[in-house]
């Protein structure tokens, strides 16, 4: 088995740089990766299923190819992204996970998140997350037309950039406490995650804590195989 884990790619129209890295990332690993999980933040904004932005179909069409030659691809939502839905699911034939989500690989125990439930000390942020995650406010905002959420979208995404500007760097980090708690709990061998862009393998007692980290200047991913693991990071082509 070989296993691959991304998160924070923030895929969108504006920097097709990214997008035509991540369809090279899924061509190189088609023949030796056995599963893919993409940990939430594909996209920079995913306003619902029936988004048509040829770059972001042109997405679609390449995880819908790699899953059927042979590669299982599961997906965690992120804070971007939470609307994906079964729609999405069907076209590409990725599979949806539950967040956090466990399972188990050579006798160790693994568990995936996001990762921002972590993020406890940022109240405003963890207070929007509860609110956009409700099933009321998700159809709501999905009743509405593609430009009027496009909109909805882009004032929330800049309110979000102006709301971090202005966030001491530990806020926006997980709360330690509220991981240890969760570390001490569940007792993986493994926890993985993205959401903080502080790519890092921290060694916890018996758990090894992976962060994923942000696609910008580099790509990251973290290998699993039968014999290692590793945090691995590559160079990223924007133009």
């Amino acid at each position: 088995m070989n296993l691959l884990f991304v998160s924070d790619l923030h895929l969108s129209e504006k920097n097709p740089g990214h997008i035509h890295a991540f369809l090279k990332f899924l061509n190189e690993s088609q023949d030796s990766c056995s599963q893919l999980f993409i940990l939430g933040d594909l996209f920079e904004i995913w306003i619902g299923d029936d988004e048509d932005m040829p770059l972001l179909l042109e997405v679609k069409e390449a995880l819908k190819s790699f899953v059927e030659n042979g590669t299982e691809t599961f997906f965690i939502h992120g804070n971007r992204d939470f609307l994906i839905g079964k729609i999405f699911s069907k076209e590409t034939g990725i599979k949806i996970l539950s967040d956090p989500y466990t399972f188990w690989m050579n006798g160790k125990k693994i568990i995936l998140s996001h990762g921002d439930f972590l993020c406890t000390d940022d109240k405003d942020y963890i207070k929007f997350r509860k609110k956009v995650r409700k099933k009321d406010w998700q159809s709501d905002f999905l009743s509405r037309p593609l430009d009027e959420r496009r909109k909805i979208a882009a004032g929330l995404r800049e309110d979000s950039k102006k709301s971090s500007a202005q966030k001491a760097e530990h806020i926006t980090d997980v709360n330690h406490q509220t991981l240890k708690e969760f570390i001490n709990k569940n007792k993986p061998d493994f926890f993985i995650h993205g959401h903080t862009h502080r790519p890092m393998i921290h060694s916890l007692d018996s758990c090894k804590r992976v962060v994923l980290g942000d696609w910008d200047k580099y790509g990251w991913a973290f290998l699993i195989d039968d014999q290692k693991h590793e945090l691995k990071k590559f160079s990223i082509n924007s133009k």
